[in-house]
């Protein structure tokens, strides 16, 4: 019988619980989230005369963490309606819904004893083949199960989520010595296919991979920080994007995470590893000591190794000064190797000007780059057994662009190990049979496919999963049909292409629409149907906004215009094409992103899409079709046949206070709830699945007998609904919410969504609405306050109010 899980039960509520409860609510599964019953009453309980047997207080621990899924951010919830998926109870009244669950997940303090006294109760109220696993970031899962029964231990793991678990990729699968395959290969698809995770399998090891591999790197980069005398700002300057990895960087990073569970992770390596290396480089700094006793935890305390403060100019965000403990404004870091590795081509550059530089910043990362990529190399085969499962694990769980293994090939294995000899280093076994067998690299590349060097001594191909497509791959592989400078179709195979965007940030131009024209045609002769889809940073932030700023500057409206017309006869050919067309949207999905969309029959997201019409915020409104298709889809709503016509105007409205205010959806789900996507529009659950799902979608409807789409007609708001919207941006701008050119803005958009100047009641057609849209733009773009703001936008990348 094939296995399922229909329900959960989270043992747990705090932030990491509650995090993965919401996750689970997240994909669809009704979770129990159980804590335990609370032995004092609040003064708010006292007060209103509820006693300790008040349902209310033996479910508060719970409760609350549920209530703070509404207020953490960045959201834990995909939606908030997914928050009735999860029902709150304790561990005494409610220990029955154990019995209930599919999967029962432990989510409690990394103390063994308490663990074992929560498997105790799990395991006389759990129905017998449930599954339940650990989320402990580092207690040995044997451990754990000791004392357990036979089928219990079979159905025992770990399973470790990364915090937060919406948001962070990994999933680490640890089975113990006695659990059935069947349970750790279930899970490890179950984590892909259902939770949209990496999952990568672990030895029951201190810490597994990731913390082991990732909080020992933390650790290095806390004692070289001391022995160079560096700042928190330099650290977080010098380990954040510059070098592949997170925003966050190092010490926000420490903030996010909280500096508590951060020193149980690293003080757990320190007792329970037998390496003098691990007991001395995992030894906590006295300020980071400090921290903790203090309760100056991070982002959870409200301050760590920064903190938010109230000025007279507004909030300032201040920096701790580790030899003081105070707080102090921050400062920018000042190196050569960073400025010089701030304008080299693609990530490789960077870090080889950066590690080979000769300031102290490149003195600093040398020797943390050098120490962990070493330690990576010497715990193989100790904590895994190939390194893509620490690379992968590394990358996925922190946040790395690029694991040891792959760093070490981007600043070139010969070259670094040369120089690790000559400052005394041991070089460890692995790293000593790649150079002797005479290879240079860790990772080689074959007609597309990846090959990575094993324990063995040999090169293996990596595996990879069959709903992954990799258009890198296809390209190498000879699937390329056709390019130019800002896009490509590419052959996915079974009849559909991809129209791939490539351009910076994937910024819309000519060339784009030029390949977009010839793909429609090549699609027609030769295709199924198309996929749009790229696997870029994000999808699309729409226009090339320095190209317009440029053009309108030079008083070059014509180039502007022709674009926009352009834009809008793509559109007209893609809705008359006898093939499917599927967009694949991903991450920001902004302004004309939208209306590339809008190109397509159906939408397959990524669960994390954000997605939204900003144009606005340049002054500007959509033109190229997606203030059209907002109205359009706004009238699919308004109920047709009734006795009593149904005003349409709250429809409208809706669609045009999305556009009005720039709203973006947090999510792939509320971009459907927002309007950006239809009903019938799908999500995928694991991003890596994207432009697979795509696919499977474009075959299917050409499997359900594919027609193009149908020219539409609307009946308008016109002008009294016009003087009704006007009516509301005049409030807003009466009471200070808006600018004066905001509100010009503001009525532009009205104006179109309205319908322009005709009786309410007039049937118009989509065409009429976008020359509607097309001359609104070009007199937005000729505004001297639009110009400015597009302008702002360039340089400081965030919008401007005048």
């Amino acid at each position: 019988m094939e296995r399922k899980i229909r329900k959960a039960a989270v043992i747990g509520s705090g932030v990491m619980g509650a995090g993965i409860a919401a996750h689970l609510a997240n994909v669809g599964i009704p979770t129990y989230l159980l804590d335990i019953v609370p032995t004092e009453l609040t003064p708010d309980e006292t007060k209103i005369g509820l006693t300790l047997a008040s349902p209310a207080v033996r479910n508060r621990i719970a409760q609350t963490g549920k209530e703070r899924l509404l207020k953490e951010k960045p959201a834990p919830l995909a939606v908030k309606e997914n928050l009735q998926l999860i029902t709150v109870g304790n561990l005494e009244d409610h220990l029955s819904y154990l019995g209930e669950a599919d999967w029962i997940i432990e989510v409690v303090v990394e103390k063994l004893d308490v663990k074992k006294h929560v498997f105790a109760l799990v395991e006389a109220h759990r129905k017998p083949g449930s599954i339940v696993s650990s989320n402990t970031s580092g207690i040995s899962v044997n451990a754990m199960v000791e004392g357990r029964s036979a089928e219990f231990a079979s159905h025992f793991l770990g399973t470790h989520f990364f915090n937060p678990p919406r948001y962070l990729k990994l999933l680490e699968i640890i089975p113990s010595d006695a659990t059935s395959p069947e349970i750790v290969s279930f899970m490890m698809q179950f984590g892909e296919n259902v939770l949209g995770k990496g999952t990568v399998l672990c030895k029951d090891t201190v810490n597994f991979i990731a913390n082991r591999i990732g909080t020992y790197g933390m650790q290095v980069t806390l004692h070289e920080m001391l022995r160079l005398g560096l700042t928190v700002d330099e650290v977080d300057a010098l380990t954040g994007p510059v070098i592949g990895r997170p925003k966050s960087a190092t010490f926000r990073t420490f903030d996010v995470v909280g500096l508590d569970t951060y020193a149980h992770v690293a003080t757990n390596v320190r007792q329970n590893s037998k390496e003098p290396e691990d007991q001395k480089m995992f030894e906590l700094p006295a300020f980071l000591q400090q921290l903790v006793a203090n309760r100056w935890l991070g982002q959870k305390t409200g301050q760590g190794f920064y903190k938010q403060v109230k000025t007279a100019q507004g909030k300032e965000i201040l920096t701790l000064d580790t030899n003081t403990l105070e707080y102090r404004p921050r400062e920018k870091a000042s190196f050569p190797s960073l400025d010089a590795a701030k304008t080299a081509k693609g990530l490789p550059e960077k870090l080889k000007t950066l590690v080979y530089g000769k300031d102290r910043g490149s003195e600093f990362l040398w020797n943390s780059f050098k120490k962990v990529l070493l330690y990576a190399a010497a715990r193989v085969p100790e904590i895994a057994d190939d390194i893509v499962s620490v690379d992968r694990a590394i990358k996925w769980g922190f946040g790395w662009e690029l694991g040891p293994f792959e760093t070490w090939d981007a600043i070139g294995v010969e070259k670094s190990v040369a120089r690790m000899r000559e400052e005394g280093e041991t070089i460890p076994p692995l790293v000593e049979k790649l150079l002797t067998s005479g290879k240079t690299s860790f990772y080689e590349k074959a007609a597309g496919d990846i090959h990575a060097f094993t324990v063995g001594g040999r090169y293996e191909k990596v595996e990879e999963s069959d709903k992954k497509i990799n258009l890198a791959a296809l390209k190498e592989q000879g699937k390329l049909i056709k390019k130019n400078a800002g896009a490509a179709l590419i052959d996915l195979g079974d009849g559909v292409a991809c129209l791939e965007f490539t351009s910076p940030n994937n910024a819309l131009g000519m060339d784009i629409l030029q390949l977009a024209n010839y793909a429609a045609d090549e699609v027609e002769r030769n295709f199924t149907g198309l996929v749009i889809g790229n696997q870029g940073k994000n999808f699309c932030v729409g226009m090339n906004l320095a190209m317009a700023l440029l053009e309108v500057q030079d008083d070059n409206l014509l180039e502007l215009d022709l674009l926009v017309r352009n834009f809008h006869k793509l559109q007209a050919r893609y809705r008359s094409m006898h093939r499917p067309v599927v967009a694949a949207p991903f991450g920001m999905t902004l302004g004309g992103g939208v209306e590339v969309c809008y190109l397509a029959d159906r939408i397959q997201a990524s669960p994390e899409t954000y997605m939204g019409l900003v144009e606005v915020g340049v002054g500007l409104l959509p033109a190229g079709g997606g203030t059209k298709e907002l109205l359009f889809r706004a009238m699919e709503h308004v109920p047709e046949g009734g006795t009593v016509p149904v005003d349409p105007f709250p429809f409208v409205a809706r669609a045009f206070e999305n556009i009005a205010m720039a709203k973006v959806s947090t999510s792939g789900e509320e971009a459907k709830q927002l309007g950006y996507m239809r009903a019938n529009d799908q999500v995928s659950v694991n991003p890596d699945h994207l432009l697979y799902d795509a696919k499977q979608l474009v075959l299917a409807m050409d499997q359900e007998g594919y027609k193009p789409q149908a020219s539409r007609k609307i009946r308008v708001i016109g002008e009294s609904g016009y003087a009704n919207l006007r009516a509301s941006i005049r409030g807003m701008k009466l009471s200070g919410y808006i600018s004066d050119h905001d509100e010009l803005v503001a009525s532009k958009v009205a104006y179109v969504m309205s319908g322009g100047s005709v009786p309410a009641g007039t049937e118009v057609t989509e065409s009429y609405i976008l020359e509607l849209e097309r001359k609104a733009f070009l007199e937005l773009l000729q505004q001297p306050k639009s110009q400015q703001r597009m302008q702002h936008m360039l340089a400081k990348g965030k919008p401007l109010r005048n």
